[in-house]
């Protein structure tokens, strides 16, 4: 490409990730980003994906730009229709951001791309039919039929996290309430951890100064690991309702393997062991099939990066 470089970004509810990835899948002179959030206005968001872009670049000629988005995009590739945790709702997104970066521009969901990104260099690899679950702020996902993902007649699918699990439940950013991902997500987690925290002793009340709502994710994780029974317990509610959402997709779809990514899985078998056990208790006919395998995704943090820019490839 002549000293170009293909940049892929990933831009969630709080960050935007940019680097420049190569066609083996490595990722280099990552940069980053913070998101506005809903409440936000979309030229902060474009501010920071373009900011994030041209750092990674490094002064490079762009060869293209792929875009991993939270949220849902239209069949077409060009606009982010609805993101629950993004300003956008239906902006022109990929001719604003060609106009400004001077090069092409692709789009698709962040889940979608991780679920790419996993089956041609991670996880997945090898699977021919694959769910992607991701769970950061809340959760997303893919499925891959013969090596592909199915986007959908809308480019929707895949939006598992508001799969409606609890009727007339706990509330969701999307506007409706019982959504899976206020039961198994981030934002579960730390809910779940907060309100423990006023019914037992926690090292969380030592860390968070005694203030429930400065408690994040990372800190309930610390605390997971050092054997914190508040965290821990906040932990296997939200890896057993992974579970239960997991067996009503496995029972639709009957995939080779799940494959599990986003922030929330770094804690490893913490998470994945109780969502293992609930998906056997709950997955019809399970004693009379194989269930698939719930497995954590390699790629980390760069799968969103990666996958976007397989787009361009």
């Amino acid at each position: 490409m002549g000293g170009q470089v293909v940049v892929g970004v990933d831009i969630g509810g709080t960050k935007v990730l940019a680097g420049v990835v190569d066609e083996a899948g490595t990722v280099s002179s990552p940069a980053r980003r913070t998101t506005p959030g809903r409440r936000g206005v979309t030229r902060q968001a474009e501010d920071a994906l373009v900011e994030a872009v041209l750092e990674s670049a490094a002064g490079r000629p762009l060869a293209g730009v792929g875009v991993a988005a939270a949220g849902f995009v239209d069949p077409a590739g060009e606009r982010v229709m609805f993101a629950p945790h993004l300003p956008w709702q239906g902006e022109p997104l990929r001719d604003l951001l060609e106009e400004r970066l001077g090069c092409p521009v692709l789009l698709d969901n962040d889940a979608n791309c991780a679920a790419r990104a996993e089956a041609h260099h991670g996880a997945a690899r090898g699977a021919g039919s694959a769910l992607m679950i991701t769970m950061g702020t809340g959760i997303g996902g893919a499925v891959l039929i013969d090596g592909r993902v199915l986007r959908g007649a809308n480019g929707m699918a895949g939006e598992f996290g508001h799969m409606q699990v609890v009727p007339g439940g706990q509330a969701c950013e999307c506007g409706k309430s019982g959504c899976w991902e206020q039961y198994s997500s981030g934002n579960a987690l730390v809910r779940n951890a907060r309100a423990l925290m006023a019914e037992q002793p926690s090292v969380l009340a030592e860390v968070s100064g005694g203030r429930p709502e400065r408690v994040n994710g990372p800190m309930v994780t610390a605390a997971a690991e050092e054997g914190d029974l508040v965290a821990r317990q906040a932990f296997a509610s939200v890896g057993d309702w992974l579970g239960i959402g997991t067996a009503n997709l496995v029972a639709a779809l009957d995939p080779e393997v799940v494959v599990v990514g986003g922030g929330v899985s770094a804690a490893g078998d913490r998470l994945l062991d109780p969502a293992r056990a609930a998906l056997r208790r709950t997955l019809v006919g399970a004693a009379h099939r194989r269930v698939p395998d719930v497995v954590a995704a390699t790629l980390g943090p760069r799968a969103g990066m990666i996958g976007a820019a397989l787009l361009l490839r």
